[in-house]
């Protein structure tokens, strides 16, 4: 029995997505998760098997500034916090992975944030 659709819609993307997109060390995968108070996002060098960069309204520079951790505005920091981590770490491109979510919103305010930091999908 089904139990909940929009659940199972979403893991049924995932894995296709999943299949075309694999990071490497090059060019890792950038992999988003939206909760419905929160939004975490991951960059993953699938090749070694590590999660090389990590933030979300959580973050610890992130939550003071932060007046709402939910919506557009916080998603768009949470882009722009993890584009400047990446350029710490030398890492300029990645592939994005939108991890079965569809792209708008929340999702794509990220992926903006981060591109208007200079990360390139």
């Amino acid at each position: 029995m089904l139990d909940n659709c929009r659940e199972i819609g979403r893991e049924r993307r995932q894995e296709r997505v999943r299949e075309k997109v694999v990071g490497t060390d090059e060019r890792p995968r950038l992999c988003v998760y939206r909760s419905l108070k929160h939004i975490y996002v991951q960059v993953i060098s699938d090749q070694s098997g590590r999660t090389l960069v990590a933030a979300s309204t959580l973050s610890k520079g992130l939550r003071d500034k932060l007046q709402k951790t939910k919506g557009v505005g916080a998603a768009r920091e949470v882009g722009r916090l993890i584009a400047e981590k990446c350029k710490e770490k030398a890492i300029s491109q990645v592939i994005f992975d939108r991890n079965g979510f569809l792209y708008h919103g929340r999702v794509k305010a990220l992926a903006e944030g981060a591109r208007e930091r200079g990360l390139v999908f």
